[in-house]
């Protein structure tokens, strides 16, 4: 949970304004504090957050986040469409790859804040839909 006052989220939303509107890569040295030594590459805009992690077999998870906080709520700004996570992904460079959200067994889920995570597979995959 994050705590902000009015000012600070006031605050916030003067700094992203001045972000672009494009995700652009950050340089390593400004990459949010983290301790996953799987994370290859931060991605920021005036809307988005996107920490990029090398998984297993070749995949690439974009953990994707609004850059803004839910007044009230402690937690980061909802809502993010799926129009959204195409853009996403597309400008993260990976536009001409397959990628998938998971839905896991109740069991398995870990739900800390509002985050969408997407798996950028390497290879295309055979149960999607395509114009061909």
């Amino acid at each position: 949970m994050i705590q902000t006052t009015r000012e600070q989220r006031r605050q916030m939303a003067r700094d992203n304004a001045k972000r672009p509107l494009v995700l652009a890569r950050l340089p390593e040295h400004e990459w949010p504090a983290h301790q996953d030594q799987k994370l290859a590459e931060v991605w920021l805009s005036r809307h988005f957050l996107v920490q990029v992690f090398n998984e297993a077999n070749d995949i690439v998870r974009l953990s994707v986040s609004r850059v803004s906080v839910q007044a009230g709520t402690g937690q980061w700004a909802d809502g993010i469409t799926w129009d959204e996570l195409q853009q996403v992904k597309r400008e993260c460079g990976r536009a001409n790859l397959d990628a998938v959200e998971i839905y896991p067994a109740d069991g398995d889920v870990v739900n800390v804040a509002n985050m969408r995570h997407l798996w950028v597979m390497p290879a295309a995959l055979p149960f999607k839909w395509s114009r061909a």
